[in-house]
């Protein structure tokens, strides 16, 4: 985490933007977790994604990875399921100029969040209630990939309900994209 903390302070360096297939980044982040889903027997629902976004394949794995770690971490029972929100038809390898963007949904049968957190949640350093009572937070993973989305010019944002779960959605947009 503080590794990717602190690549994250000059990105533009290890940028690498390209088409990317999004259904190979979410399996390869799967597949890393797969052992937690297995072992604390969580379902995890996912039927593939045919969508392709400009991104960068490694930053965007590592967003997707913290929220599925997140995920796991604060999910008891039930299970995860990913998949798009409205998913238009369309074909990115030809055309990189969506009118619509794309929205990935993780969505989790979790503890959920406080609503009183709930705003504060990408923030650096913030663990909320539910860190501080499990004492497993930092309050640098969300704020990670907040940071990251924003470079990419994409988009992160949660919903939440406490004791019913939370979804956190990936907004990926192909405009507006800013290097530093």
């Amino acid at each position: 985490m503080v590794l990717g903390y602190l690549r994250t302070e000059d990105m533009s360096s290890d940028l690498t933007l390209s088409c990317c297939s999004l259904d190979s980044v979410i399996r390869d982040q799967i597949h890393k977790y797969a052992g937690i889903f297995v072992s604390r027997k969580l379902s995890l629902t996912y039927d593939g994604i045919s969508e392709s976004v400009l991104t960068d394949e490694k930053w965007l794995g590592f967003v997707i990875g913290q929220i599925l770690s997140n995920a796991l971490k604060y999910t008891r029972t039930g299970g995860i399921h990913i998949y798009l929100k409205n998913s238009p038809v369309r074909n990115y390898v030809s055309n990189i100029t969506p009118t619509t963007p794309i929205t990935l949904v993780i969505e989790d049968t979790g503890i959920g969040i406080r609503a009183e957190d709930l705003p504060r949640i990408f923030e650096k350093g913030y663990t909320g209630v539910n860190g501080r009572e499990s004492n497993r937070a930092t309050g640098i993973g969300l704020y990670l990939c907040n940071k990251i989305m924003n470079r990419l010019g994409h988009r992160i944002y949660a919903v939440s309900e406490e004791g019913k779960g939370t979804k956190v959605f990936l907004e990926f947009s192909q405009e507006n994209l800013t290097m530093y």
